[in-house]
């Protein structure tokens, strides 16, 4: 590519002598990132397909101009079709073309987004971690770009961060409602309750929700998802398959299953259905919580709990919306969880079932169970022996109740509504 076309393109992705849009500040991803920074590693951003990394990425660039100047900072994003068929080769031509046209004074920070399009990445980052030559920052839609390729080049050189859709106070942000305290809940306690049935409807993705064609927008991710991210990457050829395995976890959320089950029921072979949960799991698209248990072995055999990374997919893909409310909710808590970094799992007895498991380094710090409503008898009833009987089996005494707008105590177990248990305000 010709240097002036290649400048071109860097020129429409940076702050040299403009501004760029940079969209709705995200802090805390932002902040940790500018944290990262200040170490001597790389650093790199993983999340699913559109939930806002390429945005934080330029947050945290525009932050930097307070310190630097704007050609001491380089924006690459692999999404650009202009750059044709990429290879490593384009790594070294572009920070050559930067940095004999912007010359930079000091040491550039680089962010290359989406860098899992480019062949050999890793090895081009770790010799220019090396040689000191730039500060990094790499980003992409895959698991893989931590676990396997980054991670084998570049251990204990690097810190990782992961994005999730919208948290529901940023969703709130996003829709103009400012929540500072308690004060702020009270009062605009009828606006955050609407906001909440919006955002158990169609999610957490920020152009979503932002979007007036919001269903459309999101069937448009789950294609992007399965046929660029998975399709592609992993050169499926059986591509029905993996739409119907994915369309399957996506309606049944907060449901337990097993790779043997869904393979009788979607006609395909139990190693395939494995390997094909593998690269959803890697794309960020589903997660599974595994049972708890002593026994590693029993933990391995036991039926596995499958959850969307954002609830508006499954709405808009499996169809289910207004008819599965209770499994939406547990979904909801159940990326809220992951999005605070708790390590999770689900118990069940013969009899009983309890929604999640929360441990903290190897003791069970809460129980938590999840119900569209406690207005039922028999299902307060279900509801509390599952959390007491858990409770004593594993000896934890700090257990939750969490319902759609359901709030009280019951038996000296805390019932508490999911949109203020999101809120995470005391």
């Amino acid at each position: 590519m010709e240097e002036e076309k290649l400048l071109e393109i860097l020129n429409d992705w940076n702050f040299w002598n403009k501004e760029i849009n940079t969209g709705i500040r995200r802090d805390v991803y932002v902040n940790k990132l500018l944290q990262f920074l200040r170490s001597n590693v790389v650093v790199c951003v993983t999340g699913v397909r559109r939930s806002g990394k390429s945005f934080i990425l330029k947050q945290a660039a525009k932050n930097l101009l307070t310190q630097k100047n704007a050609n001491e900072i380089l924006i690459v994003n692999f999404e650009d079709k202009r750059f044709g068929e990429l290879d490593r080769n384009v790594l070294d031509k572009i920070f050559e073309v930067y940095i004999k046209h912007l010359n930079p004074k000091n040491k550039p920070i680089v962010f290359l987004d989406e860098i899992h399009k480019v062949p050999q990445w890793e090895k081009w980052v770790r010799t220019m971690h090396e040689l000191d030559k730039c500060k990094i920052v790499v980003s992409g839609s895959t698991s893989e770009l931590i676990s396997k390729e980054y991670g084998e080049l570049l251990t204990g050189r690097h810190l990782d961060i992961n994005v999730l859709p919208l948290s529901f106070p940023e969703f709130l942000l996003f829709k103009g409602i400012e929540i500072k305290g308690i004060m702020d809940v009270i009062n605009k306690k009828i606006e955050i309750k609407r906001a909440f049935d919006e955002f158990a409807t169609y999610g957490g993705f920020p152009e979503v929700v932002l979007s007036e064609n919001k269903i459309e927008l999101l069937q448009t991710y789950f294609e992007d998802i399965i046929l660029r991210d998975v399709v592609k990457r992993y050169k499926i050829v059986h591509t029905d398959k993996m739409f119907s395995l994915a369309r399957f976890y996506l309606t049944n959320i907060s449901s337990l299953t097993t790779f043997n089950s869904i393979s009788h029921f979607l006609q395909i072979s139990t190693d395939t259905v494995q390997e094909y949960s593998e690269y959803l799991e890697n794309v960020f698209l589903i997660f599974f919580v595994r049972r708890f248990s002593s026994s590693l072995k029993k933990q391995e055999k036991a039926p596995r709990k499958v959850y969307s990374i954002d609830v508006g997919l499954s709405n808009a893909v499996g169809f289910i919306i207004g008819e599965k409310k209770g499994s939406i909710l547990e979904n909801i808590v159940a990326i809220e969880l992951k999005r605070r970094g708790e390590e999770i799992y689900y118990w069940k007895n013969d009899e009983r079932e309890v929604d999640f498991v929360v441990v903290s380094k190897g003791n069970i710090e809460q129980l938590i169970q999840v119900t569209y409503s406690m207005t039922d008898e028999k299902v307060k009833k279900r509801e509390i022996k599952g959390l007491q009987k858990a409770s004593k089996e594993l000896n934890c005494n700090n257990l939750l109740v969490l319902t759609w707008d359901e709030e009280g105590e019951e038996n000296g177990i805390k019932i508490i509504p999911a949109w203020k248990w999101l809120l995470n305000i005391e």
